[in-house]
């Protein structure tokens, strides 16, 4: 009768232990290197709102990325989105928002906003 317990708790760490939600991937920057813009001066004009959303679902709390993650995955949406690439172009006043749904404790979502102003410097 012990065995059958063992087992199945063994092969739920196992299994929580590779999971999907233990991935960090490559979400950093290793480059550390940062540019300041002083915006003192009228030599910009806002041009648009642009947003990027991610979410991932758990079951059990296993599943998904983790918060880190899906910030990441958000932004990246985001400055896809802001098409800056080969232009005088920032995104400022960056924000982050969560929202989280859970249905009894066993799913919940979780859903990260990134969004910000689009400049170009004139």
């Amino acid at each position: 009768m012990k065995k059958p317990l063992i087992f199945s708790v063994l092969f739920a760490l196992i299994l929580g232990m590779t999971s999907c939600s233990l991935h960090d991937g490559m979400t950093h920057n290793v480059n550390q290197s940062t540019t300041n813009v002083v915006l003192s001066k009228d030599n910009y004009k806002i041009v648009q709102k642009v947003r990027g959303e991610a979410q991932a679902d758990y079951f059990f709390y296993l599943g998904g990325f983790r918060k880190k993650g899906l910030i990441e995955e958000a932004r990246a949406n985001m400055l896809e989105s802001a098409n800056l690439v080969g232009s005088s172009k920032a995104v400022i006043n960056e924000t982050v928002e969560t929202s989280l749904t859970t249905f009894c404790g066993i799913y919940s979502n979780v859903k990260v906003t990134v969004s910000g102003y689009v400049i170009e410097f004139e």
